[in-house]
């Protein structure tokens, strides 16, 4: 059985999770955007053997913390899709302009592509490309735990900003409702930032991606 923990880290708040096998305690962090000792804090309180690194995309809330943590725990990153490179390298560049503590650029060990499955112990969770808010972005699906962690694509109640470089709002509402909606009404997801919802929920009263 899978299980997970939300840990808003950073000054943006991001919710960065934690998510694990229950019988073999195996793990991976989702999205370590910053405040690693916290997070490694977490790790020891609940008993997990911190294996991968997962990425739904590059921005410096989300991926800040991911060549440090990757280097001092000898960890593989997985994800963005490949299309989030050029914001990799410039994590350096987003540290310093946002305050951050430095970051390093790193390589991914693996880039994802729409369709992929990522493995935690024996279980399998889906990986679906959802660009618009990042050319690169990924959100992981997990049939298991009824879960989806969507970065920034989704809120509760908003959607993810369009205005960064390469950002495209008409891709963002088309990732929205033909890669999310189709994993069903009831699937949960954890936003990057703010409360979870679900699917149906959005469909019902989101302004930009409600049902008409």
């Amino acid at each position: 059985m899978l299980s997970y923990l939300t840990v808003p880290v950073t000054a943006f708040q991001q919710n960065c999770s934690l998510i694990w096998d229950e019988q073999t305690r195996q793990a991976a962090v989702i999205d370590p955007g910053g405040d690693l000792e916290e997070l490694l804090a977490q790790v020891d309180r609940l008993g997990l053997k911190l294996e991968q690194i997962w990425l739904t995309h590059a921005h410096i809330d989300h991926a800040g913390g991911t060549g440090e943590l990757a280097s001092r725990l000898g960890l593989p990153i997985i994800g963005p899709h490949p299309g989030d490179q050029f914001w990799i390298d410039a994590l350096p560049e987003q540290s310093a302009r946002f305050g951050f503590p430095p970051a390093l650029a790193f390589t991914p060990n693996r880039w994802l592509q729409d369709g992929d499955t990522v493995t935690l112990g024996s279980h399998t969770v889906q990986v679906r490309h959802c660009p618009g808010h990042t050319p690169g972005h990924v959100v992981f699906y997990s049939p298991e735990l009824n879960r989806a962690f969507v970065g920034d694509v989704l809120f509760a109640g908003s959607i993810g900003r369009t205005d960064f470089p390469q950002g495209n709002f008409d891709q963002l509402i088309a990732s929205i409702k033909t890669k999310l909606w189709p994993l069903g009404n009831d699937t949960v997801f954890i936003p990057g930032h703010g409360p979870e919802s679900s699917f149906g929920r959005e469909r019902r009263s989101n302004p930009f991606v409600a049902d008409r």
